[in-house]
């Protein structure tokens, strides 16, 4: 069975980096849906505009571990606006890859971010909508497209 995941993915899978919580975290997400089965938290202390920690817990399958893990990596020590360019595409390919049943991981992990960041812009006082989109809690579409510019 691992012989469909690439080394990365098994190496993120075995040693996930930035596992727990913060405490002190200014923006926090969570993301998941009951039809994939996997659920995403992820905390973020932004200072300057900068993600200066991040950290995760994701409850679900071994490729949603990983792509939690290098989606805090990517994003670890970024601007907002870096980690807003953060994709799920660029989640996969810094993974070398995933089977197509599991790319759903890879949008999560991609979501998962843009939740925080959303609830950092809410705590502020900022609508955060024309800044990162519509948030949604399903895996493969946002529930209120055209509501935003």
């Amino acid at each position: 069975m691992s012989t469909m995941y690439s080394a990365k993915v098994m190496d993120h899978f075995a040693n996930p980096r930035n596992v727990g919580e913060l405490a002190d975290a200014n923006g926090v997400g969570e993301v998941g849906n009951a039809k994939c089965g996997d659920i995403m938290k992820m905390y973020l202390k932004i200072e300057n505009n900068v993600i200066e920690d991040v950290k995760f817990k994701t409850f679900g399958c071994g490729a949603a571990i990983a792509t939690s893990s290098i989606a805090t990596e990517m994003i670890k020590g970024k601007t907002i606006d870096e980690a807003l360019q953060l994709t799920n595409k660029a989640v996969v390919e810094a993974l070398d890859g995933l089977p197509p049943v599991k790319l759903h991981c890879s949008v999560l992990a991609e979501q998962a971010v843009k939740s925080a960041l959303s609830d950092y812009y809410t705590r502020q006082g900022v609508d955060p909508t024309p800044i990162i989109g519509c948030m949604s809690d399903d895996c493969h579409a946002c529930s209120c497209e055209g509501q935003h510019e």
